[in-house]
């Protein structure tokens, strides 16, 4: 293994550093936030049109970059760390990846290029708040009783007159209210012979109701959908299960990505906090220099580095499996692989994040509490983010389960 990272690598965290600085200051996200969109169009046009970002890990074949769960993990630490308001992590890191694997020939000559090119944008929709389980981040079910029983909750689909018609309501829909497509999971076959499969609905789709929610972190903004008589498209066919397909998206690029954001938004903040302390004084000297401080932000250091390392190599593992396999194909096929590490990646960097948005806070006294300074944004994007995809200790004890940690061994 060589974790050197190519010049390539290099460049897109430094161009895109670099965007991101000029872009997306404290003044314009907050400007982007307050948008009914939740984020600022401009920009993520600017990202599509320069770097490629939509597509950065889809093939060349439909219009992306051709890269790996590398390129777009170091993409969304750049991103995690500036709070960039876009729709990254619901279209390239959540959603384009599900229709590459389940979407027919022509769903994908249709849309991935159009992903590719940031003209459209995705998101998944799970009933509930269950995006962890969906995932498999903090479990694996295998019947999908996530998404809703039978006839009782969730989405329900059903054919008319040769057409799916979809029922339901999605509560929690990351980028929900302004994304151009949305992948909806969705009950099928009745009460007895339920299962879940994957739809697509487009924003003008008859039926279709969405209003942006009220969110604990607003540089994450989610939507509630209402489904009433919808047409919608089934993702793929009705052969493939895409249970398996979420499965393996959240056990490596999703989880990768996911935690190089946190570790993105923990490093930055330390950065802040460390460079506040150096200014602020007291006694006559600066804050920074009394030892318990140093101590503190010393400890946070070590943990933010630790994760930063255990989300490079999730991210590492999930691309050297892409490469060495096919992947999850559309029949819900997976090719022999050991465990990956993303969910104990996520779980550190969740952690880390968690204690460097704490420490700013506290470091920065009585400012930091105030609504215009910038530390209690990161503050709620660690609180949010656990609450969406943990928490910390479910990720490391479905981790656990899933290697077989602590089953005794047999005769």
């Amino acid at each position: 293994m060589d974790a050197r990272f190519t010049d390539e690598q290099d460049e897109i965290r430094r161009t895109l550093r670099e965007l991101l600085g000029k872009r997306c200051g404290p003044q314009e996200l907050r400007a982007a936030v307050d948008t009914p969109a939740g984020h600022d169009p401009a920009l993520w046009t600017t990202l599509a049109e320069q770097l490629g970002l939509p597509g950065l890990a889809l093939p060349e074949a439909y219009g992306g970059v051709g890269c790996t769960a590398t390129e777009l993990a170091l993409a969304c630490e750049e991103t995690g760390r500036a709070l960039a308001p876009t729709p990254l992590l619901a279209t390239a890191v959540l959603a384009a990846p599900l229709l590459l694997a389940l979407g027919t020939d022509a769903q994908r000559a249709e849309l991935l290029p159009r992903v590719a090119s940031g003209e459209l944008t995705a998101a998944l929709a799970v009933p509930g708040p269950a995006l962890a389980t969906a995932l498999a981040l903090t479990g694996h079910d295998r019947r999908g009783t996530w998404a809703g029983g039978g006839r009782a909750g969730g989405v329900q689909a059903r054919r008319v007159a040769g057409d799916w018609r979809l029922y339901g309501q999605v509560d929690q829909v990351l980028d929900g209210h302004s994304a151009r497509l949305l992948l909806v999971a969705a009950h099928t076959g009745g009460f007895v012979r339920s299962r879940v499969l994957l739809f697509l609905v487009r924003d003008d789709a008859p039926g279709l109701t969405r209003v942006r929610r009220t969110a604990l972190d607003a540089t994450r903004p989610q939507g509630r959908i209402q489904l009433r008589d919808t047409s919608a498209e089934l993702l793929g066919d009705e052969i493939a299960d895409p249970l398996p397909v979420l499965a393996r998206l959240g056990d490596t690029a999703a989880a990768a990505c996911l935690a190089a954001e946190a570790v993105g938004a923990a490093g930055r903040v330390l950065e802040r906090t460390v460079e506040y302390v150096g200014q602020r004084e007291q006694f006559g000297r600066p804050v920074g220099s009394f030892q318990a401080v140093k101590h503190r932000l010393a400890d946070a250091y070590v943990q933010v580095q630790a994760a930063r390392s255990a989300a490079y190599y999730a991210a590492w593992s999930a691309a050297a499996e892409a490469t060495a396999a096919t992947g999850v194909t559309a029949s819900g096929t997976t090719p022999a692989a050991e465990e990956t590490p993303g969910a104990l990646a996520l779980a550190q960097a969740l952690e880390a994040l968690r204690r460097a948005a704490a420490e700013g806070i506290q470091l920065h006294g009585g400012i930091g509490f105030t609504w215009e300074h910038e530390a209690h944004l990161y503050f709620k994007r660690a609180a949010g983010d656990e609450l969406l995809f943990g928490p910390v200790h479910r990720l490391r004890a479905h981790a656990a389960d899933a290697a077989h940690v602590f089953e005794e061994a047999g005769p």
